[in-house]
């Protein structure tokens, strides 16, 4: 079943309406502890404040397991990214690279600002059921204060010489962002194959606000074993389990 690209971008503008969301990552629950494990872990994110609510009753959570989705042109994205300092921070729940302004994503005639990009061990999408060992997520914001995620799975392989740049400088602990020697290009954390899983999701982490315009790349990119061990041992599990799908419409793109 083919899904017209009008139709997509109904569903998207519909959620977006609701997805303004002044703090991104560093900023969610600040004054709530929540973990990824036990009391506080994600099956009681909605109980930990009423601000959270959303993670419990929403109807349009993130991840997913990206499966039976319907082939689909859901509309070209443009990627005007430029090298960024390296403004790093280990916020408790990731590692996370802070973006100077002017790198952006296009969807549409809607620009959103590269605000941030941050990484989840093992992957918090599953596709046909399988995670895989890291995933990337690329945080953009458009001036409406709307949010775009772009989504990178990362598999053990060959060393990643861009993904270096960060992983070498790693912060052990959590503490306030370390501006880092060099720089990192998020041109080159994007797949050469550009077949894409297209829906309306969530934050996957609290307050979990919805109406997120949500881009995951089918093909992975590689790390080194080492680089995959490096992140885990900071992080041995900040993946959120797949949510349901609800009566949401799944899109896969043969290209952008």
């Amino acid at each position: 079943m083919a899904i017209e690209r009008r139709a997509f971008l109904r569903l998207a503008a519909a959620g977006c309406a609701c997805c303004a969301v002044p703090g991104l990552m560093s900023a969610q629950g600040e004054g709530h502890a929540w973990t990824y494990e036990g009391a506080s872990g994600p099956d009681h994110w909605g109980t930990l404040s009423p601000d959270f609510k959303t993670c419990s009753l929403g109807l349009q959570q993130t991840p997913i397991d990206l499966s039976n989705a319907a082939a689909g042109d859901a509309g070209a994205l443009g990627f005007d990214y430029r090298p960024l300092p390296l403004r790093i921070v280990n916020n408790g729940h990731t590692i996370q690279l802070n973006a100077d302004r002017g790198s952006a994503l296009t969807i549409g005639e809607t620009r959103y600002e590269l605000v941030q990009m941050h990484f989840h061990h093992p992957s918090e999408h599953l596709v046909d059921g399988r995670a895989y060992d890291m995933e990337a997520h690329l945080v953009h914001r458009s001036e409406a204060g709307d949010l775009a995620v772009v989504g990178v799975f990362i598999e053990k392989g060959a060393h990643n010489d861009a993904l270096a740049a960060i992983f070498d400088a790693m912060p052990a602990n959590e503490g306030p962002e370390m501006s880092v020697e060099g720089a990192f290009d998020p041109l080159a954390v994007l797949p050469s194959g550009r077949a894409a899983f297209r829906y309306s999701g969530s934050l996957t982490t609290p307050p979990c606000s919805e109406g997120l315009a949500w881009t995951v790349f089918r093909e992975p990119i590689t790390a080194s074993p080492e680089q995959i061990r490096a992140f885990a041992a900071l992080f041995p599990n900040n993946a959120r389990p797949v949510q349901p799908m609800n009566e949401r419409v799944l899109i896969e793109s043969g290209g952008l």
